[in-house]
């Protein structure tokens, strides 16, 4: 008969724990701000409200007739004791400036004006500067990336959306890269 009460009390413990679970598990997709929080390698939607979304044949096109267009790969690197540590090898799109760590929904202090120096620099300080963000296939960090840059006023903006995973699969270079260095 001791176990017939056992039963029910541990049942009852479970069910509630995993009801609880969930609700302490779930915290929010998406900022205030419109940035994607979390799950960044996850499917992305087809186009973003600030930019020209691009696939490989598209991009190559304009890289053709506007040659002075900024690749920007926004893919992450850790970052551990005030220096990028080389954990991976990572190769991107020739031509491409490497802004790591600035496709997160929530950057510092710190991230934040690293990604505005760079920016500013890379367009020589011409909002309309036709910008590429980029990252890999089903990865928000490159739409993030767009949505920062449009709030700092750049307009002339593209998201490659499948990034470095198609010009891979398109049979395209990729050359070995390093991030750009801290201000």
């Amino acid at each position: 008969m001791k176990y017939c009460l056992a039963l029910p009390t541990s049942l009852s413990l479970i069910a509630s724990l995993l009801l609880a679970a969930p609700a302490a598990a779930e915290a929010p997709l998406f900022s205030a701000d419109g940035y994607r929080l979390s799950h960044y390698r996850s499917p992305t939607p087809a186009r973003t409200e600030h930019a020209q979304t691009l696939d490989t044949a598209a991009l190559q096109r304009l890289l053709v007739e506007q040659p002075k267009t900024q690749l920007i790969d926004v893919y992450r690197r850790q970052w551990l004791h005030g220096q990028f540590i080389e954990d991976e090898v990572h190769a991107n799109l020739p031509g491409s400036l490497w802004l790591a760590n600035t496709g997160d929904g929530e950057l510092s202090a710190q991230w934040q004006g690293y990604f505005t120096y760079h920016l500013r620099r890379a367009s020589h300080g011409e909002k309309a500067w036709p910008l590429v963000f980029y990252c890999r296939s089903d990865c928000w960090l490159g739409w993030n990336a767009v949505r920062r840059a449009h709030s700092l006023g750049y307009s002339n903006l593209y998201w490659y959306r499948d990034g470095i995973d198609a010009w891979q699969q398109a049979g395209l270079p990729l050359l070995p890269a390093q991030p750009a260095a801290l201000p």
